[in-house]
């Protein structure tokens, strides 16, 4: 039965998590304006159009922050938190708990993402391929607004670019310091 459970748990993580990464995909092509007409940004588009057209049409948004993006991104977490609570511990959590929890994981998988996204632009770049696939040039049309300040703090030297380094230990000293205490606190207030 545990392995059931187990395998229950896997599953709900996988799905809601990919889902989660489609719409802050979303959200983050809007916010920094990338090319929407990329295929990638098309089958974004697709999978999530029928969850976030209804929600942006009875909330406000404005030209870059999608408010229905980053409430449905929410909502996907506490259910998430929900689902695998009463699967495990076969209780309710308290709402509170559920409320914050899901904000530190908000806030942890979406440097996560950016941890991730800059280290394999960075990658791409030693390989020199990534200007030619629809996927990298996305990439690096969301990576590039992070990596610009940090380019102008940490020079070439001997003409490698050492700024991708000094992001990675921003952005995971970031989900340290900030995401992982308020997932911390959730989890303290939920049971």
């Amino acid at each position: 039965m545990v392995f059931l459970s187990e395998a229950f748990v896997f599953l709900i993580k996988i799905i809601f998590d990919l889902y989660f990464l489609a719409v802050l995909l979303r959200f983050l092509f809007q916010y920094f304006q990338v090319d929407f007409y990329n295929p990638f940004s098309q089958f974004i588009l697709k999978i999530t159009d029928p969850v976030l057209v209804p929600l942006r049409n009875k909330l406000p948004h404005t030209q870059k922050i999608d408010i229905g993006a980053l409430l449905l991104l929410f909502l996907l977490k506490m259910v998430e938190f929900l689902g695998i609570t009463l699967l495990i511990k076969k209780m309710l959590p308290n709402v509170l708990g559920v409320v914050i929890w899901s904000l530190g994981e908000v806030i942890s998988q979406t440097l996560n993402f950016f941890f991730f996204a800059v280290l394999l632009v960075t990658i791409l770049s030693w390989i020199n391929l990534r200007n030619y696939t629809p996927f990298t040039s996305l990439l690096i049309q969301i990576t590039e607004p992070i990596m610009a300040p940090a380019r102008r703090w940490v020079p070439r030297t001997m003409g490698i670019d050492f700024s991708p380094i000094l992001v990675l230990i921003i952005l995971k000293l970031a989900d340290i310091l900030v995401a992982n205490p308020i997932i911390g606190l959730g989890i303290m207030f939920s049971y």
